[in-house]
């Protein structure tokens, strides 16, 4: 039974950092028409989760955390519209650096990871059940 409450903590850790990445997925599609205020000011840029695997002594096993989130250095694209209170002197206004695919591919690949860890979990529940009812 100590195995199977690793393995329900290992794809608890799994289910908690896949779902900051959707959060910070999310927040970068909701913020892809972010652009900037004023011509000297940066638009929104796009925020990446990395994660660690981190030694939990105590159980003896290794965890999945966010490691951090860190901003894409990917250049802004820019966008021809003069009459933007961030355009400049050429009429151009700085875009996020933010590409809708990509941010949609990974909430996809996050939603699969997360979906997995909570299959694992539905999994490791049943064996416990089926177990405890063996014992009885």
């Amino acid at each position: 039974m100590v195995d199977l409450n690793k393995t329900l903590n290992i794809a608890a850790s799994g289910m908690r950092a896949q779902s900051h990445r959707m959060r910070v997925v999310a927040e970068n599609i909701a913020n892809a028409n972010s652009t900037a205020s004023s011509p000297d000011s940066d638009p929104y840029r796009r925020k990446i989760v990395t994660f660690a695997n981190v030694l939990d002594r105590e159980m003896g096993v290794k965890m999945l955390e966010v490691d951090g989130v860190i901003y894409d250095k990917k250049p802004f694209g820019r966008k021809y519209d003069p009459g933007h209170p961030g355009a400049d002197e050429q009429g151009y206004v700085r875009m996020p650096n933010i590409n809708a695919l990509i941010e949609m591919t990974d909430m996809r690949e996050a939603q699969r990871s997360y979906q997995a860890n909570l299959s694992i979990i539905g999994i490791a529940k049943d064996m416990l059940s089926r177990t405890v009812a063996l014992l009885q």
